[in-house]
């Protein structure tokens, strides 16, 4: 597992922005609670995905 990663979504349009850093758990997953919408997602602070943020959304590191 992937434990102690700093994860944050960065939101396409300037209202939505960049979400506060979110730290990985033991089971390594990091948890948002954030309105659906295209973005990136960032692992210590390198993009692993781009697109729409729904849902749950699983990225492999």
């Amino acid at each position: 597992m992937v434990k102690n990663k700093k994860v944050s979504i960065g939101f396409d349009g300037w209202t939505r922005g960049i979400t506060e850093d979110v730290w990985t758990d033991e089971g390594g997953e990091a948890h948002f609670d954030a309105d659906p919408g295209d973005g990136n997602v960032y692992v210590d602070g390198s993009t692993v995905y781009k697109g729409e943020i729904a849902g749950r959304v699983v990225v492999y590191i």
